[in-house]
């Protein structure tokens, strides 16, 4: 029995492997074909589009600058002396209206100067009529002595008188003549001496106007470096200060921003023709003030490659409310916004274009890839040049997976559509709860958590 079972055990251990193997080629036919696999219905992505149609469109720009007052004055000292008034209240800071006298410096020296040079003037009109009657005597004396020459050159052609005497007739005659021609002379001296003291007394008075300095023009006092008996010297610096009427923004803007937008609008149109107005950033409240675009700077920056333009605010400490408006000052950093006129264009998200191309829904409800090109960004909207055209669905929201070719459910969003043109107007964005997807809240944001 022991033999019976040893020899079953064999004949098993060479038998089920080979009617395995028979078995294997018996169905084999069977087993080339794999069961079907079950079908699944996975749901269509949501997706926020909105539908592209030209929309009214404010082109703009914005660059950052410092204020710059529009004029700068410094009172200098143009005579010597102790200085013997000053305005009250004069202090770094105060305002100072057109016209005030901001110094008055001692002018006792100049108006000694002035009665000594009114002195010699007065001596010289004295000199000048006495000159005048001692000419009138010479001349009187000149005629007479002209005369007897006459007489005594006619006697010696009858040979009534001598050579001798004839010459002392020419010499007396000289004589006469020498005399009045040094009192004439003497008359011209006097005249060239008194339009010297003229010209003097002219420079002393002028100097004395000197003395007082008074306000150009409405200033802001910057610095003050002088006081109450002080002694100054001619070209010393007393006080600086800016003007209040106007200040210069050289904002700086990139090079490739400007040019877009002049071209955007047109052939024809310059820097200058812009409208431009002045921020001052705040979080709770921004404070903006109305500009005029005046020129273009003088430099491209080395450093940003950025374009300055120039753009003035006429009466800034005019326009200050205390709490609600601050006055412009020197230094202050400030945005400026240039924008050209209104005109209409396709007008996208630009983060939905970013790269290049943009997702758009076909008509049969599936993502579609699109190679865009863009013809100006103003602000987070870029406008369309070519790839996408009126009537197209745009994906303003990647799905987790995006797939060209993968089917989706199309959901306008019509709140971010008037935000995008309220923004493309440059009018205040309101802002909009987070009621779904279909308002452009949250709720699409992602939009596979709203397809579950």
């Amino acid at each position: 029995m022991a033999i019976f079972g040893t020899v079953i055990g064999r004949l098993a251990m060479v038998g089920v492997p080979a009617a395995l193997g028979l078995a294997a080629v018996v169905f084999a036919g069977d087993l080339r074909t794999l069961p079907e696999q079950s079908a699944t219905n996975r749901p269509a992505a949501l997706v926020r589009v909105i539908t592209l149609a030209p929309l009214d469109l404010v082109p703009r720009v914005t660059g950052y600058g410092t204020v710059a007052p529009v004029r700068e004055w410094r009172a200098v000292a143009r005579v010597e002396g102790e200085i013997t008034h000053i305005a009250s209240p004069l202090a770094p800071g105060d305002i100072v209206a057109k016209g005030v006298e901001l110094f008055r410096i001692d002018d006792s020296d100049l108006k000694l100067q002035l009665a000594n040079i009114d002195a010699q003037l007065s001596a010289s009109k004295v000199k000048d009529e006495t000159v005048q009657a001692s000419l009138a005597l010479a001349q009187s004396d000149l005629a007479l002595a002209q005369a007897d020459l006459a007489r005594q050159e006619q006697l010696n052609k009858q040979g009534r008188v001598t050579q001798s005497q004839l010459d002392a007739a020419r010499r007396q005659e000289l004589t006469a003549r020498t005399k009045v021609t040094d009192l004439q002379s003497a008359l011209k001296l006097n005249v060239a001496e008194r339009e010297v003291l003229m010209t003097q007394r002219a420079i002393s008075n002028r100097a004395l106007g000197f003395a007082q300095i008074t306000a150009p023009f409405d200033l802001r006092v910057n610095t003050l470096d002088a006081d109450v008996g002080q002694y100054v010297n001619r070209g010393q610096v007393l006080l600086s200060g800016e003007g209040t009427d106007a200040v210069d923004i050289a904002a700086q803007f990139p090079i490739g921003r400007i040019g877009p937008m002049l071209r955007l609008v047109g052939d024809g149109i310059k820097v200058t023709d812009l409208k431009a107005r002045v921020t001052l950033p705040a979080p709770e409240h921004p404070v903006v003030w109305t500009a005029e675009v005046v020129r273009m700077g003088d430099a491209i920056d080395e450093t940003t490659q950025s374009a300055p333009v120039v753009v003035r605010v006429d009466d800034p400490q005019g326009q200050a409310s205390a709490g609600e408006r601050p006055p412009l000052r020197r230094n202050m950093v400030v945005a400026v916004e240039l924008s050209a006129p209104k005109q209409q264009a396709l007008v996208v998200p630009a983060d939905a274009v970013a790269g290049g191309t943009a997702l758009v829904v076909s008509d049969a409800g599936t993502l579609e890839k699109r190679a865009v090109q863009t013809r100006f960004v103003s602000g987070d909207l870029a406008v369309i040049s070519k790839g996408l055209a009126p009537g197209d669905q745009l994906v303003i929201t990647d799905p987790s997976i995006a797939v060209p070719g993968m089917a989706v459910k199309a959901v306008e969003d019509d709140a971010r559509r008037a935000e995008i043109a309220a923004e493309a107007l440059g009018q205040p964005v309101q802002a909009v709860k987070p009621d779904g997807a279909g308002n452009g809240g949250n709720g699409a944001n992602n939009p596979q958590e709203s397809a579950q």
